[in-house]
């Protein structure tokens, strides 16, 4: 193969990593807004690929001037993933339906790279005259495009860039190669001059995107969340956002709030003080999740309390909760206690390596909206848990809203139950949430005459056992249990939140 035709070669390789990256774009921004990654991922892959196949018959339709469609089709990539990610959150802002221009920017990047390869192959081949010479390598180009843009999406340009710089990146990328291409044969290209006009002004466009990135997200992140953002940061797991009105500090991790200072302390005084009080022992207590600080806070109260272990996979989180001066003031600096020892691993790797045991366990984990989150309510996880677990001591698990989420609550209590524990559900009302539950458990029978000898906000000797008491409408059935093989956990809450959204 010519030297001139490699460089065809090489904007192969460039264009299927950045449609990669596109369709990853489409897929996280997508389980970003409306959760459920499962079933966004499954939607991008599978519209992608008939995609490809239409754009791909619809090839054959194009029998002249060659690399006038091919260039466009180039222009025509780049711009329309560019701005994909800027679209897809400006939709669900000010669009009712946001799933015709998910389907949409899916479809039309689909059919676009669909039929890149056909035109292609169709150019080389006129002068080359070598058809499986031509497809072997076209194709594997295009294949370890493929495999670089679904590596260096998730390692690196999500973490380092976000969503807006990526796709501006990639978009710039795409023009690029249509720049190397009408540099290369622009003697073969009808109107050229209008072409690299064209190339010039839109690849300027995606570089101001890429520098003024970080000011598009801070106007979107602004029309998503109802209060100010005043900190926001892509972690290499995660979507941090902090927003402030007034005196109400807000928490969001992928959208979903995780805590408000007007009412947190409700929360963590059920989720942290509940089991404490029933524990005969609180010398050793682990904590998976929690990363905010929140409920080594309260667990510091205990004046018997010797060593505290957090496991909480994102450094990040970490960082930002121990130095950001609006959590911290709200945290008490809890995470800089001496008693407290941080683990950034996964849990369920924690626990498979760990041989400590503990007095009380706090499993403060987002809400079950994932599959890697999925399995942290497995059976398998709290199985785990047990081995951990001194025969006397306690643990509790935050278990979503027993009112909004009702079989999803229940799914989790019985799934602990079914590991031999015995299980006490209870909820209060906490208004950033709403009806919100816990699931606490023990080898042991559980009392909730409950006393408490650390000063609270909330909870009381008198209304404690409110909690426990459950009405007709919260109380689910006839659910499943959660297991790593079967997740119907997922499924439950999904069909919640689609429910109340």
């Amino acid at each position: 193969m010519s030297r001139k035709y490699r460089l065809l070669m090489l904007t192969t390789l460039i264009i299927s990593g950045c449609s990669m990256c596109y369709e990853l774009i489409i897929s996280a921004v997508s389980s970003y807004l409306l959760g459920n990654s499962t079933l966004q991922y499954s939607i991008t892959i599978g519209l992608y690929m008939a995609a490809l196949g239409f754009g791909s018959y619809l090839s054959k339709y194009f029998k002249k001037n060659l690399f006038n469609v091919f260039a466009t089709i180039e222009l025509s990539i780049g711009v329309v993933g560019g701005v994909s990610s800027l679209l897809l959150f400006l939709s669900n802002i000010y669009i009712a339906n946001y799933a015709v221009v998910m389907y949409l920017e899916i479809i039309v990047i689909g059919t676009l790279a669909g039929a890149e390869i056909p035109i292609m192959t169709r150019i080389i081949e006129e002068d080359e005259n070598n058809l499986s010479v031509t497809l072997s390598s076209i194709f594997s180009f295009d294949y370890i495009g493929g495999l670089i843009g679904a590596v260096a999406f998730p390692l690196l340009l999500l973490p380092k860039l976000g969503y807006f710089a990526t796709s501006f990146l990639c978009g710039l990328l795409n023009i690029l190669c249509a720049i190397l291409i009408l540099w290369r044969f622009g003697e073969r290209i009808i109107r050229i001059t209008l072409y690299r006009v064209l190339a010039i002004v839109i690849a300027l466009f995606m570089v101001m995107g890429m520098i003024f990135a970080d000011n598009i997200s801070n106007s979107i992140e602004d029309g998503l969340y109802r209060d100010h953002v005043i900190y926001m940061e892509q972690t290499e797991y995660q979507k941090i956002v902090i927003t402030k009105h007034r005196d109400d500090v807000r928490l969001y991790i992928d959208g979903n709030c995780q805590f408000s200072t007007a009412d947190e302390y409700r929360y963590h005084e059920a989720l942290v003080h509940i089991p404490m009080s029933v524990a005969s022992a609180r010398s050793n207590i682990l904590i998976l999740g929690g990363g905010d600080g929140m409920a080594v806070r309260e667990i510091l109260k205990y004046e018997d309390v010797d060593t505290i272990d957090l496991v909480d996979l994102d450094a990040g989180m970490i960082r930002v909760c121990s130095t950001n001066p609006n959590i911290t003031a709200i945290n008490q600096n809890s995470l800089k206690s001496d008693k407290l020892s941080i683990h950034n691993v996964d849990a369920f790797e924690y626990l498979e390596a760990s041989e400590q045991i503990y007095d009380v366990i706090i499993v403060d984990l987002p809400d079950p909206n994932s599959e890697s989150l999925n399995k942290l309510y497995s059976n398998i996880f709290y199985r785990m848990c047990k081995n951990r677990l001194k025969d006397s001591g306690v643990m509790v698990v935050q278990s979503t809203s027993p009112y909004y989420a009702t079989n999803a609550f229940w799914c989790i209590s019985q799934t602990i139950e079914s590991e031999g524990f015995h299980v006490k559900p209870y909820h209060l009302q906490v208004p950033a949430f709403g009806d919100w539950g816990f699931n606490m458990a023990s080898k042991e029978d559980l009392s909730t005459d409950i006393q408490f000898d650390i000063e609270t906000r909330y909870l009381s000797e008198e209304n404690v056992s409110a909690l426990f008491l459950f009405g007709k409408d919260e109380v689910a059935e006839h659910v499943e249990i959660n297991r790593l093989t079967k997740p119907v956990l997922m499924d439950y809450y999904n069909k919640a939140v689609e429910l109340w959204n």
